[in-house]
């Protein structure tokens, strides 16, 4: 039957809108749907052949696709409505390779940088706040292990371990220097580049005091070693303190008479400076007591040990890592460092009682009384620092203790020059870790430059420590001796190479080291506690991601735990 005008009209909508009715709903025969416009391009449905625009590489830089590079994003807002919740992750979801990987062998180069697990042990401290550092000539035992020869030598444009895909590889995991606790409140994360940015210019300081003795330096150290006949490194047993902030009778005399405001020493506060150079995890204690502030370090810190090639592309490897060689694991190198430097140090200064450099005081950390071995050459420099602003009603202050290794006469005008003195060490040029370093028996003479300027790279950390706490003690010239190991598989023996001396502040200007940008890290976290009340504090370097965090921890934390070890030791030393 036709149906008639009349009856069409009488079933439209009684409003003044006509069509098919609206609705919220994004569903269309109950599939989602989302705008889109005619020019978008259409992709593969499934593409087994690039990677995911939204994956990570390493060091937290994200890996964009060119294919994604033009792609428009009309009705981007709207596209999470095909999102499909799983059960499972699928990031770890990934395609067999089964392309033919090369034969050729490929050595160490520039390329991405891998990093290290775990951390060195440090010396502990004698009980009754007399802390030493670990006794000259005293060393872990050693294990033997193979010569691992792999690897060799790269270059710009050289091929790296592992071929193309190796920027790709996963950063290594490595362990907090220090044991978070559930107890303890995170206050502040501080990001790298935002220490790198600080800046505070501030004056050279001034001395207050100084203690010790300190002897001459050795000149002979400075002429090259005779061919075929290398100075061998002995062990020289000589008493040496390295004494935490809170511990020193000279700083607790000092707060009290309310010299400064902030109290530390210099291996304390070159960490603190150089902290956006660190690669490895430390921590530092900090100690806010009414409107003074002391920077402590813990016992068996791992600020007390000398780190090797912590910045290098090829930083060694720790066992769960494939690393075989056991002599050169992190730990095992960091232990041999800080063995090498203590008795180099006591090796290239001539021994004489009628010739010696005396300060002002005595040694404030011996006893003859109780101690049996003779005191090494050292001294002490108590220098205050003004890290004040124009906009501080109060002067804020920082006294901290400085250390110098030796003296020497100047060869022109015949004054007395203060040395710092440090060593540098070779473990094997060819090894895993090595950084790519030259062979410092064959090329140290002939390229010397080459030679500090891979240091310079593989250890920037380190030598910019040394370089700043040769700064704050004022030292005319900072000595860095050359020692490798007799054999690559001798952790034990070893031979000095040669001794170059640097004006701290040049040697810095080369490392482009920006002692104000240093003073800024400082004045920034010394803000940070002056800001919070009265207590203990524990600033942390990230193991895996350049920050900082700032930890507010109970009063006792890690005061309970002096006790028992020391027990140890000291019926180990009654057996």
């Amino acid at each position: 039957m036709p149906i008639s005008l009349a009856d069409i009209v009488a079933t439209l909508p009684s409003d003044e809108s006509w069509g098919p009715s609206t609705t919220t709903d994004a569903l269309v025969d109950g599939v989602p749907y989302a705008p889109y416009s005619k020019g978008d391009k259409l992709g593969r449905m499934a593409d087994w052949t690039t990677e995911g625009k939204d994956r990570e590489g390493r060091g937290g830089r994200q890996q964009y696709n060119r294919s994604y590079k033009d792609q428009q994003v009309y009705g981007a807002g709207t596209s999470s409505l095909f999102a499909v919740q799983v059960a499972e992750d699928e990031s770890s979801f990934s395609v067999v390779d089964n392309t033919r990987t090369s034969t050729k062998s490929r050595g160490f180069g520039r390329g991405g940088a891998t990093f290290i697990r775990g951390r060195g042990r440090g010396g502990r401290d004698q009980r009754g706040g007399r802390g030493t550092f670990q006794r000259v000539g005293q060393r872990g035992g050693q294990q033997n292990a193979y010569y691992d020869n792999r690897g060799g030598r790269g270059g710009r444009g050289g091929r790296r371990f592992g071929g193309w895909k190796d920027y790709d590889k996963p950063q290594r995991n490595r362990d907090s220097s220090v044991n978070i606790k559930p107890d303890w409140q995170m206050l502040e994360e501080i990001d790298f580049n935002r220490l790198a940015k600080l800046n505070l210019e501030t004056s050279t300081g001034e001395d207050i005091d100084s203690y010790g003795f300190l002897y001459y330096y050795d000149r002979a150290f400075d002429r090259p070693p005779v061919k075929n006949n290398e100075r061998k490194l002995n062990v020289v047993d000589r008493v040496a303190y390295n004494v935490t902030t809170s511990q020193d009778p000279i700083i607790n005399e000092l707060a009290e008479k309310d010299e400064a405001t902030i109290f530390a020493t210099d291996s304390i506060l070159s960490m603190l400076m150089c902290a956006p150079r660190s690669v490895y995890s430390w921590d530092i204690v900090i100690t806010r007591n009414g409107n003074k502030i002391f920077l402590d370090k813990r016992d068996g810190s791992s600020l007390d040990m000398v780190s090797v090639n912590e910045n290098a592309a090829d930083a060694p490897l720790e066992a769960s890592e494939g690393n075989k060689d056991s002599i050169n694991f992190p730990g095992a190198l960091a232990l041999e460092a800080t063995f090498i430097n203590h008795n180099f140090v006591n090796q290239t200064v001539v021994e004489s009682d009628t010739s010696k450099y005396e300060m002002s005081h005595e040694n404030p950390f011996y006893n003859p009384s109780e101690e049996t071995e003779a005191l090494a050459s050292k001294a002490y420099k108590y220098r205050r620092f003004d890290l004040s602003l124009e906009k501080d009603e109060d002067p804020l202050h920082l006294i901290v203790r400085t250390e110098l290794d030796a003296v020497v006469k100047n060869n022109i005008s015949g004054e007395d020059q203060l040395l710092v003195i440090k060593a540098l060490n070779e473990f094997d040029h060819k090894a895993q870790g090595s950084g790519g370093a030259l062979d410092w028996r064959t090329k140290l003479t002939s390229q010397r430059g080459a030679v500090v300027a891979t240091e310079m790279k593989n250890n920037s950390c380190k030598l910019a420590r040394w370089t700043v706490q040769s700064i704050l003690a004022r030292a005319d010239v900072m000595k860095l001796g050359f020692v490798s190991r007799t054999t690559p598989k001798a952790a034990d023996r070893h031979v000095i190479l040669g001794v170059m001396g640097y004006d701290p502040r040049k040697f810095a200007e080369q490392m482009n080291l920006n002692l104000s940008n240093g003073w800024g890290i400082v004045r920034t976290i010394i803000d940070m506690v002056r800001g919070m009340k009265d207590g203990k504090y524990v600033l942390v370097k990230d193991p895996n991601k350049s920050l900082l965090r700032l930890y507010e921890v109970p009063a006792g934390t890690f005061e309970e735990e002096d006790d028992g070890p020391q027990e140890e030791i000291a019926e180990e030393g009654a057996e």
